[in-house]
């Protein structure tokens, strides 16, 4: 994420004006479903708000991980073509995502957790604690599914 002064709402609307002036058709395609899903976001309820930036990037977030199971399936489907589709516009929506994190820091994050919590003790039973102390941690850097098993493989051993 390059520039975190411009707010990511007004960054997506510049970068698909710069998309649309070049012509690229997979990241101004791209960048108009994820402004269409924020302003859905934005309306839905009983009265309509402005997202925060954190909550706008939380769009994001999902969008990418709906891209990246469409993905998925299409492969396994054998559908490769497809498959480079939603590869492509993950990659778009990957320039507005926070830096992953690696294995070895989900690690760090998770045993932090687990002695902050005092889960140790409770063996599986702690897994809600931990996840509660390390989600907000992980939010939008890490798949949700990878640091769920990261806390369970900590937990058992």
């Amino acid at each position: 994420m390059p520039d975190t002064s411009v707010p990511l709402k007004q960054r997506l609307r510049t970068d698909l004006t710069a998309a649309m002036r070049s012509r690229d058709k997979v990241r101004s395609g791209t960048i108009r479903m994820v402004i269409a899903a924020i302003s859905e976001a934005e309306v839905a309820g009983k009265e309509a708000r402005e997202l925060t930036d954190e909550q706008v990037l939380d769009v994001v977030v999902r969008e990418a991980r709906k891209r990246r199971e469409a993905q998925e399936a299409y492969a396994a489907a054998g559908r490769h073509e497809l498959a480079e589709k939603e590869q492509a516009e993950a990659a778009v929506l990957s320039d507005y995502l926070p830096q992953a994190m690696t294995a070895e820091e989900i690690t760090a994050v998770v045993q932090d957790a687990i002695a902050r919590s005092g889960a140790a003790d409770l063996g599986m039973k702690g897994m809600g604690k931990v996840m509660g102390l390390v989600t907000p941690q992980t939010k939008g850097r890490a798949d949700g599914g990878a640091v769920a098993a990261e806390v369970r493989r900590q937990l058992a051993g």
